[in-house]
């Protein structure tokens, strides 16, 4: 999980780990850093296949609020769009300081997943850090030509759990312990 940039400089971090905690998962690893624009980029897939979903369900909104992707990207190609997106992305996590953990216990990446809500703030369940606290959207996003100021994000599986804590922690950062109240609770 990684507090972006913008959750850090709302002080959202103490609430991030609180509801992590709250939930009876573990942090193992915790530090922030400043990516370089290269650290941020490496942290995304970048495959042609991702690349693509995200332009994808870019035209996907621009068809759902009436907007011309061509007048407004220049191009209604979901690749070339994907692209444009994947530099927004890297250069917002690389805007400032991020908090990134690795967090371990029983689903830990659906319940993470569960704890931040949905990608799109407005789609997230109030109860959950995107939908108490963000209020950005896709369209707003890509009027500014930007990535979407969500607070926080969240492994989607495995696999990507995996990239990802390989590329912001060494296996010496990492730390399994026992909680106090897991004899209760499992």
């Amino acid at each position: 999980m990684l507090v972006k940039p913008d959750g850090v400089k709302r002080g959202l971090v103490g609430e991030c780990v609180r509801r992590i905690e709250q939930r009876g998962l573990k942090i193992i690893a915790m530090k922030m850093v400043w990516p370089t624009a290269a650290h941020a980029r490496a942290h995304y897939p970048g495959t042609d296949a991702w690349l693509r979903g995200m332009g994808e369900k870019t035209l996907e909104g621009y068809a759902k609020y009436g907007k011309d992707p061509v007048a407004e990207l220049g191009t209604a190609d979901s690749l070339a769009i994907g692209k444009m997106i994947e530099n927004w992305l890297a250069d917002f996590l690389s805007s400032g300081p991020v908090v990134t953990m690795v967090v371990s216990g029983i689903h830990a990446i659906d319940m993470v997943r569960k704890i931040v809500g949905k990608t799109i703030p407005a789609f997230a369940e109030m109860g959950t850090i995107r939908g108490d606290y963000s209020v950005d959207s896709p369209v707003l996003a890509n009027d500014g030509k930007r990535a979407i100021h969500n607070l926080v994000h969240a492994s989607g599986d495995p696999d990507e759990a995996a990239h990802e804590i390989k590329h912001w922690f060494t296996e010496s950062e990492i730390h399994a312990y026992p909680r106090a109240e897991e004899d209760i609770m499992f």
